[in-house]
């Protein structure tokens, strides 16, 4: 969901296992301090990471901690973190339609003695989630919305505003900022290069993939890079402001995160897959899966019965249907049909499902893909989705039942 590279080029990922890799090659050190998917993180030194996920935690962690040490909690999943390292400040967004703004004073000095007794500065404004939030390297705050704004937060202390200097229509899932232009993306497509201060166009790259899901900028090559829900990622020249690669990087499913190596030379990027790749950039253009056979992060829908499909598309990434401990963020789906919810043994279930009186069966899983896990289960770790066609979720609850019973 989430990648950073750390000063020294250490690549750290975040996913939907709860966890937090840090990568000395193809060895990992796990960081296990959250409870939910890990959304979203920022490494501003070697093996110390912020990071924030679907349990409404920011933490910093480190191997040298015995615990994670928490930075500030929303009221919803924490969904991106900016660090400005020159003024010591991190700024982290929400769904809840807030941004939280810490002062770092120490963090980054000692992971001994921190000072975490931070009272975060609560910033409202967004008529809703806020998707993506970004410093510029002068210190200007700015943060986009699921209501389709992008606000520049003015002032100071008490008297700290946020101006919309942009109004897209559709959200805004991400930001990049320099101290000259902003680059967006929207759940549309939208693919907008505007003024900082004024939200006044300066180039379009809008093409026909949707929705835009990361984005990642190197200044000193002046590349930015796009990654889409169609698995696309797109090179941005902002010196000539033109594309100059686009890349199918998966045949199938999103590009979800994006980072640069520090020297430009390699842009990492993760979806669906439970690995994380690196493109040379210098020959984006030769790696193509559809052509050169390459893992793809799902196999071909086409191939595959309606009821396999939905459960690849809604249920796989964080559901397993063998029995048994896995590395997927939610329980497994082994057995599921007449398991009452929250009972899995060794999985760490929010409050909300701890001790529900909800039995699993197919009138119960129906109701939760029609109505939404956030309108059936209001505070459950689940991502918000449904499955609007009747016939989608029969299809769906038929496969689970062929596929999760106890003789399997």
């Amino acid at each position: 969901m989430d990648i950073a590279v750390a000063p020294d080029g250490t690549v750290v990922t975040a996913s939907f296992d709860n966890s937090v890799g840090v990568w000395d090659g193809r060895t990992p050190t796990w960081l296990e301090g959250h409870d939910a998917a890990v959304i979203a993180l920022t490494s501003p030194e070697t093996q110390l990471v912020i990071s924030g996920g679907d349990d409404f935690r920011v933490l910093v962690q480190h191997p040298e901690l015995s615990t994670a040490l928490r930075v500030t909690e929303h009221k919803g999943k924490v969904s991106d973190i900016a660090i400005d390292l020159r003024n010591d400040r991190l700024a982290t967004a929400s769904w809840d339609g807030t941004i939280h703004l810490v002062t770092i004073v120490r963090l980054l000095q000692s992971i001994d003695s921190p000072p975490f007794d931070f009272l975060p500065r609560v910033l409202t404004g967004h008529k809703s989630g806020v998707n993506a939030v970004a410093f510029a390297p002068s210190g200007g705050l700015y943060s986009a919305s699921s209501d389709g704004t992008i606000l520049n937060w003015e002032g100071r202390d008490t008297a700290i505003h946020g101006r919309p200097i942009v109004k897209h229509g559709f959200g805004i899932n991400k930001l990049i900022v320099t101290d000259d232009w902003l680059a967006y993306g929207a759940v549309d497509g939208g693919t907008r290069i505007v003024h900082p201060e004024t939200g006044d166009q300066i180039s379009d790259f809008t093409l026909d993939r949707r929705p835009i899901l990361s984005m990642a900028y190197h200044a000193d090559t002046h590349q930015l890079a796009v990654g889409d829900g169609q698995g696309y990622i797109m090179m941005i020249d902002t010196a000539a402001w033109k594309i100059s690669r686009d890349f199918r990087a998966t045949r199938n499913g999103p590009v979800w995160a994006l980072a640069f190596s520090n020297d430009g030379q390699t842009i990492w990027a993760g979806g669906l897959d439970d690995v994380a790749y690196g493109w040379p950039v210098a020959s984006l253009d030769e790696y193509d899966p559809a052509i050169n056979g390459e893992r793809s992060f799902l196999q071909a829908a086409d191939t595959m019965p309606n009821g396999e499909r939905q459960f690849m598309r809604k249920c796989s990434i964080c559901h397993a249907l063998e029995a048994g401990p896995s590395r997927k963020a939610g329980p497994t789906m082994h057995g599921v049909f007449g398991r009452r919810a929250g009972t899995v043994p060794g999985y760490s279930y929010s409050d909300t499902l701890d001790g529900s009186p909800i039995i699993w069966d197919e009138a119960t899983i129906d109701a939760l893909f029609d109505q939404g896990p956030d309108h059936y289960i209001p505070g459950s770790k689940m991502p918000m989705q449904v499955i609007a066609k009747p016939q989608d979720r029969a299809d769906l609850i038929t496969f689970l039942k062929d596929n999760t019973s106890q003789g399997d």
